[in-house]
């Protein structure tokens, strides 16, 4: 078997030619670990019609994009994706693979991972890269995946020693998305494919596809309450407050499961991971789950009843207090000055 190289690759997943906001991410990520590794930062892109999906690639620091583009390949299917997928990494042996923990994403890592039978760990928060002692042996240039394991009560790292290449899904959200201060000059490199029988086995009749209607992500503020609202009534008093600042509103996995806010809006582990310029905890504990997903906002105010709550130990400025006292007494204060 060829010697793994110091090549991070990343999985740009694509929908009707437009790159999937995880799949940037990761560039971005991608580009620090090559950093570390003393490599270089690669993109495959697979599609129809997708030259600009791979330009966006090298915006964001790729050197070089491995590109197939083929008409059968317009929407993702399982077998033909995991063939290219499979065969390239089984030729050019990448250190690193990252794919977003999508839908595709979690049907085509370990598809990939099982033929070239590299290691893969499943939605990660966190990637670095360390030297590590192992069973008394020294392993250079290991990939730590990081995500939160039994229920989120510990943070796991995990790591695969033993393989050559490392693959790894990471979740939405958790990585930060910033193009390279200076577009790639690197060179896209065309991959052929030839359909085949078991290409056809399966064919996509119809898509129907619904832009969802809150998006979590892009929101500079976001005003969350949790199971201390004490009741969905009372979540009127936060959509209030992120009318009148311009937010948008957000619950906890306990304010989801109890039926105060619908789960689109959840952030946390299980739900949406944020970064928003403002982050108004109302009534939230601040459980381990919960505050991965949101402690890398730019400025955190929590409110909460009680002073031992955990969120305080994440927040920048933190109020003990009833929470539907203070929140009116938020709003009493933006409308004035803002009148």
């Amino acid at each position: 078997m060829k010697k793994s190289s110091k090549e991070v690759w990343v999985f740009i997943e694509q929908h009707a030619g437009k790159p999937a906001e995880v799949s940037l991410e990761l560039l971005s990520k991608g580009r620090k670990l090559a950093e570390k590794l003393g490599g270089t930062l690669t993109a495959v892109v697979i599609g129809h019609d997708v030259q600009a999906v791979a330009k966006d690639a090298l915006s964001y620091g790729a050197k070089e994009v491995l590109l197939a583009d083929h008409p059968d390949l317009k929407d993702y299917k399982t077998i033909p994706y995991s063939s290219i997928m499979s065969d390239l990494v089984s030729r050019h042996q990448p250190r690193i693979v990252l794919y977003g923990a999508t839908f595709v994403g979690r049907d085509l890592a370990p598809r990939v991972a099982s033929f070239t039978h590299s290691g893969l760990t499943a939605d990660c928060t966190d990637l670095q890269i360390a030297d590590v002692t192992y069973l008394r042996k020294d392993h250079a240039d290991l990939l730590l995946q990081i995500r939160p394991a039994f229920g989120g009560n510990i943070i796991a790292t995990i790591i695969t020693p033993d393989v050559p290449v490392q693959m790894a899904t990471v979740r939405e959200g958790v990585m930060e998305k910033v193009a390279a201060e200076s577009p790639s000059d690197g060179k896209i490199t065309d991959v052929s494919y030839t359909p085949d029988e078991t290409a056809a086995v399966i064919n996509i009749i119809e898509r129907y596809h619904e832009e969802s209607k809150v998006n979590l992500k892009a929101a500079p503020i976001i005003v969350a309450g949790g199971y201390g609202m004490g009741s969905k009534d009372n979540f009127s008093v936060l959509q209030e407050l992120a009318d009148l600042i311009g937010g948008e509103v957000a619950g906890s996995r306990a304010a989801v499961d109890a039926g105060f806010v619908p789960p689109n809006r959840q952030v946390g582990q299980t739900g949406v991971t944020v970064r928003p310029k403002l982050y108004i905890a109302c009534g939230i504990s601040g459980a381990i789950q919960h505050r991965a997903g949101m402690k890398n906002a730019k400025k955190i105010i929590a409110i909460n009843i009680d002073h031992d709550a955990p969120i305080f130990n994440v927040c920048h400025y933190g109020i003990v207090g009833d929470v539907m006292e203070v929140v009116p007494m938020f709003i009493e204060a933006y409308r004035h000055k803002l009148k």
